[in-house]
């Protein structure tokens, strides 16, 4: 499909390849072929999320996926010096700051932003500098997308997770006050002249809803599609992801 100004973007997420690689301790599967086989399928960019502890992705990763994709790399991280280096080191397209515990199964809530204005706004002077587009992770509380616009963001990602819970949960009013939500903070953040991203636990089942807003510009899938593969295939899930998104752009 060509790229037009009103088409969504596709982020896929490889952490969980290398999950799967790095349960058996072996060098399979690769996330970088993994990465490989999206962009061939239709991704606008690939998703790797260095954690502290190393649990999926690892440095050697970042290093292959810097040298061999063709798409742009949103490299996510913790706000800590360690990472903040990581990133000068690769200068990758996008840098995405999301928050991190090590005892967390997944990436829980979003950036308490507005508490760190001034922590975030130092840190994220030098990877601007180095011409990375800074993201934050945040939820769709307007006081974290104002603190977002000003501590020097380029782009926030409003976190879908909740919304999806509530939708596989069947408590159906309740998704869609949180959808309502999602769609009003898309809008408020386009308004600050944010760029809008959004993930977390998005499914065939619940990406409709969210692809249609008009101010969003990229979605960032992962585990969903990764899960999906195992039953029909990576460059299938991808796609029909891809046709859902677009659909919902109408």
């Amino acid at each position: 499909m060509p790229h037009t100004a009103n088409r969504l973007r596709l982020g896929v997420n490889i952490d969980h390849v290398a999950t799967l690689r790095n349960a058996r301790g072996a060098s399979y599967p690769d996330p970088v072929r993994a990465a490989r086989l999206a962009e061939e399928a239709g991704a606008d960019g690939i998703t790797a999320h260095l954690r502290e502890d190393r649990r999926h992705i690892r440095d050697a990763d970042i290093a292959a996926l810097m040298a061999t994709l063709q798409r742009p790399l949103n490299f996510e991280m913790a706000a800590t010096p360690e990472m903040q280096a990581i990133a000068l080191q690769y200068r990758p397209h996008a840098v995405c700051i999301v928050p991190e515990k090590r005892e967390e199964r997944t990436t829980e809530g979003g950036l308490d932003v507005a508490a760190e204005v001034a922590r975030l706004t130092d840190f994220i002077g030098p990877l601007r500098e180095a011409g990375c587009r800074v993201s934050l992770f945040i939820s769709h509380d307007p006081r974290q997308i104002e603190a977002s616009a000003r501590v020097g963001a380029a782009v926030i990602e409003l976190h879908t997770g909740h919304y999806c819970d509530l939708h596989h949960e069947g408590r159906f009013a309740e998704r869609d006050t949180e959808l309502e939500a999602l769609r009003v903070a898309s809008d408020y953040a386009a308004s600050l002249e944010l760029e809008v991203h959004a993930g977390h636990g998005l499914t065939f089942d619940t990406v409709g809803p969210v692809a249609a807003f008009p101010k969003l510009r990229e979605l960032n899938i992962g585990h969903f599609l990764i899960s999906e593969a195992v039953f029909i295939g990576l460059e299938p899930a991808i796609r029909q992801m891809r046709h859902l998104m677009d659909a919902a752009r109408g």
